[in-house]
């Protein structure tokens, strides 16, 4: 079981992270359960919802969540389990889907499950400086960062992390940069399996228009334009926003004004443009991937649990 989660609210950079293990455990033999709890999903249906398996997607936006169907697009080979009741969706995972490693979404503060791995996300200077909610964003005191194993500093070099993670006494720790791939072209009724199409590729398209319901956009907004697009307008909602018909009249009011020839958004915003069908402007979804810094230190620690698991021994529980 490897935990992936942050000390704040918001978007620090979980589901990059969460994809590039899960891809790198796919590509080692391995068949990985990423278990989510749906946040905000429109249908919470009672059990365990299996967006994919190794057979691909089995489930639809509305009662898997826009950021577990993001995550079943953009890891071929993995399994996506929903519920509450994250021990159940393990459980399910691997005597029905076969999976041999866990990676719990947004798991920091599920305590109730034991975990083998603890990875905390964030950025430089965000916990430290923090304050606990609801003075400011942080979910629990600072103190209780030392319950990671691993910290992964976005948009930081190893050795800004390594003094993060001296700070909140964390033994290991890497950098990671995020790279914005080419973009790709959203259709209706459906979206392609997600691709990370050439990362750090320059993607001036002429003039866009930014959309995106996320957390933190202007960090999307500052990647796109580093990226080289020419971006001639921002258009931002509430993060896991569910977009309208209005929204769509909205979206494409704002490019015109804008001169924008296409309109930008991340692959979390993506699949919730899917059930709108066709749209009056071009819509494209902007790749995100990561570069570790140094690569090793992550993986490693990773590669040295499944080496040590004894074949066929169970995940513990924690209950």
């Amino acid at each position: 079981m490897v935990s992936v989660g942050n000390l704040s609210v918001g978007g620090t950079g979980k589901s990059p992270v969460v994809a590039a293990l899960a891809s790198w455990l796919v590509a080692r033999g391995e068949r990985p359960a990423i278990l989510s709890r749906g946040y905000r999903r429109a249908v919470d249906r009672a059990g365990v919802v299996v967006v994919s398996d190794a057979s691909g997607v089995r489930a639809g936006l509305a009662e898997s969540g826009d950021e577990p169907l993001m995550l079943a697009r953009a890891v071929p080979g993995a399994c996506v389990c929903v519920c509450a009741d994250r021990h159940l969706a393990g459980v399910l995972a691997e005597e029905r889907l076969g999976a041999t490693v866990h990676l719990l979404d947004d798991g920091f503060q599920h305590l109730e499950l034991a975990r083998d791995l603890d990875v905390l996300v964030t950025t430089v200077g965000e916990i430290p400086g923090g304050r606990v909610l609801p003075a400011g964003r942080l979910r629990e005191p600072m103190e209780a960062a030392a319950r990671a194993h691993v910290l992964v500093a976005m948009g930081a070099t190893a050795g800004a992390a390594q003094a993060e993670a001296w700070a909140l006494g964390i033994g290991e720790s890497c950098g990671a940069a995020r790279q914005v791939g080419a973009p790709v072209r959203v259709e209706a009724g459906g979206l392609p399996a997600a691709d990370t199409g050439r990362p750090g590729a320059t993607i001036a398209e002429g003039p866009v228009l930014l959309v995106a319901g996320i957390a933190n956009p202007q960090r999307f907004a500052d990647d796109v334009r580093a990226a080289g697009a020419v971006v001639a307008g921002e258009l931002w909602f509430a993060d896991h926003h569910r977009y309208t018909a209005a929204d769509v009249t909205r979206i494409a009011a704002a490019a015109a004004q804008a001169g924008a020839t296409q309109v930008f958004t991340t692959d979390k915003d993506a699949v919730r443009f899917e059930a709108l069908g066709p749209l009056p402007f071009a819509l494209s979804r902007v790749p995100l991937t990561l570069a570790f810094d140094p690569p090793a230190v992550l993986f490693d620690r990773v590669a040295s649990l499944l080496i040590t698991a004894a074949p066929g021994a169970a995940v513990p529980e924690g209950r």
